[in-house]
């Protein structure tokens, strides 16, 4: 089966730091793939790639069979990808439901009542319909990372990136957020996580990729990876992170 995202050779520098180091990775269609690692190891500027948020130097991106490149094509495919922030990057000067519909009503050219009636159903999805009209800093971290997660879905994406999506949400928000994503990860759509929610991890993803140093060190179904890692990185990285 072609994977929905084909990622081949993929280098990345900024200036002398070699971010990432010739990454391969496939991702089928309906995946839920979870990328763990340290600190600095590559993890964000990879799915960074997948949409061209960052240029690569060297590789290829492929997404359903178009390559991730600056031009026409670009805007198709990011059409097609939906990516949720670690700052959420809300409109703070409109609503819940106007940030939601945004993108239907500008990018797709959807008639602006169906695209807020599809806000207002996706806002009830991730359980904030009744905070439908407030302003982002009307909203608490968790439910503005909500709002962010609806807006992404807005557009009826094939895949869906996060970037460390809860950790600059207080301790009490985090699991709100894991639960929309939960659920999220049993409807069929493309997910590829970056996270520290080992849990998380273990609970939802097909797969989980640990990366270290721009490199794929290992990956593997939650139950081994957690269970069993090969690599003795894989195994010290999990020992001093499962001991917090």
């Amino acid at each position: 089966m072609t994977a929905l995202i084909q990622i081949t050779g993929l280098h990345k520098s900024y200036g002398a730091f070699h971010a990432l180091r010739g990454i391969d990775l496939d991702i089928a269609a309906g995946e839920v793939v979870v990328v763990v690692g340290p600190s600095g190891s590559g993890k964000s500027t990879l799915i960074r790639c997948i949409n061209l948020l960052e240029d690569y130097q060297g590789g290829a991106v492929h997404v359903d069979g178009e390559k991730v490149v600056r031009g026409k094509a670009l805007a198709r495919v990011r059409a097609e990808v939906g990516m949720v922030f670690q700052s959420f990057n809300l409109f703070p000067h409109l609503s819940a439901l106007r940030n939601v519909a945004l993108g239907p009503l500008r990018v797709r050219g959807m008639p602006r009542r169906d695209a807020e009636e599809r806000a207002r159903a996706l806002l009830a999805k991730v359980g904030l319909a009744e905070h439908a009209d407030k302003l982002p800093g009307q909203l608490s971290g968790g439910q503005q990372q909500r709002v962010a997660i609806a807006r992404a879905l807005a557009m009826e994406p094939k895949v869906l990136l996060f970037d460390e999506p809860t950790s600059a949400l207080d301790p009490e928000m985090v699991g709100e957020v894991l639960a929309v994503m939960q659920a999220l990860a049993h409807t069929g759509v493309t997910m590829v996580i970056v996270t520290h929610e080992m849990g998380f991890a273990r609970r939802v993803a097909d797969r989980v990729v640990f990366m270290e140093a721009g490199l794929v060190v290992e990956q593997a179904a939650p139950e081994a990876f957690f269970s069993a890692p090969r690599e003795p990185r894989t195994q010290a990285f999990l020992q001093a992170i499962l001991q917090h």
